[in-house]
């Protein structure tokens, strides 16, 4: 690994100048490709992305790192597979504290007859309380307005593991503010600022709605498209090519992006088929997923895979990133890259792909070398 020169000057620093910036700046214009050890790389890249509104607005020299104007990634998590688990079989939540899935979300509504509810309930608190396994766990409580869910809310919020509840069939701002207002009546206080809400979009008004859901409640961190309810609301027709859910799925991820939120696509119904599986994953990475739901263990690791950023994807990533770099020294803005125009909404797309590939431990100098 080179070794980096330490950062001393008698010269005036410009106003706005920062130590922890300066030395980014210096590793981020190292020009030798894998130069430096991922996680270093990155680290530079987290101070130059932390706060992109005050370096560009900043009265900076030339020689200033490359800033990169509204770029925000503090929203950026790895929430990929959303892993289901009925809160009525004790058999399942067991085998649920080994699962590698980025979010455990114990399950109160589909996954648990209308006869067992009370039992869940009983269960889904222990559930919490034993795995400290996963890095997220949430809740998905029955719909607001089906009478179950205040009693699944005077249960789940007084957990102290509670990371996420999950609000399904949500038609409108209302429905979630109705939790956060028992989130913030009932939950410890310590507690409250710590739960996020995930708005589950499974029908016609829903969509319609989807703008004020987004905006309901600044606990609102995702919203998740539910394609079988949504059929069952709208009289669609399920198709092998999906393509009858293409407009519901596309303002979901729309929405959701738009007010920097994650999207998480809809379940493959068929768990046995591994193929299918990966059909919608690509499918709706491609259409601007962050995530996918999950029903069976075995659906975790390709889901999980999937809506990582691929060798290809992350070598261009770098590049662009590596790129910006130098051409801004230079006084460039866009710049060609492989005989393709790279603007400023490109650099912004390379830096949240390396922002991932961080989030997931990808060492990228061993991922890029091979």
């Amino acid at each position: 690994m080179n070794t980096l020169p330490l950062l001393r000057s008698t010269a005036r620093r410009p106003l706005g100048f920062s130590p922890i910036a300066a030395r980014a700046d210096m590793l981020l214009k190292l020009h030798t490709p894998l130069a430096l050890a991922y996680p270093t790389i990155m680290w530079a890249v987290r101070c130059k992305t932390t706060n992109a509104s005050t370096y560009s607005s900043s009265k900076l020299t030339q020689d200033s790192l490359a800033p990169v104007p509204g770029l925000d990634l503090s929203h950026v998590k790895l929430r990929r597979a959303v892993f289901y688990v009925p809160c009525s079989e004790e058999r399942k939540i067991q085998k649920s504290f080994a699962s590698a899935a980025d979010c455990i979300m114990y399950d109160l509504e589909d996954g648990v007859s209308l006869n067992r509810k009370g039992q869940a309930r009983e269960l889904v608190l222990n559930a919490l309380a034993a795995n400290t396994n996963a890095a997220e766990i949430g809740v998905r409580i029955n719909a607001v307005g089906s009478g179950l869910e205040l009693d699944d809310l005077n249960v789940i919020l007084q957990s102290e593991k509670l990371d996420a509840i999950m609000i399904p069939k949500v038609d409108s701002h209302k429905e979630v503010q109705y939790v956060a207002q028992l989130i913030e009546n009932i939950a410890p206080e310590h507690r409250r600022d710590k739960i996020s809400i995930i708005a589950g979009i499974e029908t016609a008004r829903g969509i319609i709605n989807i703008r004020d859901i987004a905006k309901a409640d600044p606990r609102v961190d995702a919203l998740l498209f539910a394609a079988e309810d949504y059929c069952a609301d709208t009289g669609i027709i399920r198709t092998r090519s999906r393509k009858e859910l293409y407009y519901a799925r596309s303002v979901v991820s729309t929405a959701a992006h738009a007010y920097k939120l994650q999207a998480i696509d809809m379940v493959t119904m068929d768990f046995r088929d591994m193929d299918v599986l990966r059909e919608e994953c690509t499918e709706g990475a491609e259409m601007g997923f962050t995530g996918k739901q999950v029903i069976h263990p075995a659906q975790v690791d390709i889901v999980q895979q999937h809506f990582l950023p691929p060798k290809d994807i992350l070598s261009r990533a770098w590049r662009i990133v590596q790129g910006y770099q130098e051409h801004y020294t230079l006084g460039k803005g866009a710049f060609d890259l492989d005989g393709k125009a790279i603007d400023m909404p490109v650099v912004k797309w390379a830096y949240r792909v390396l922002r991932l590939a961080e989030l997931a431990g990808i060492d990228i100098t061993a991922k890029l070398s091979k």
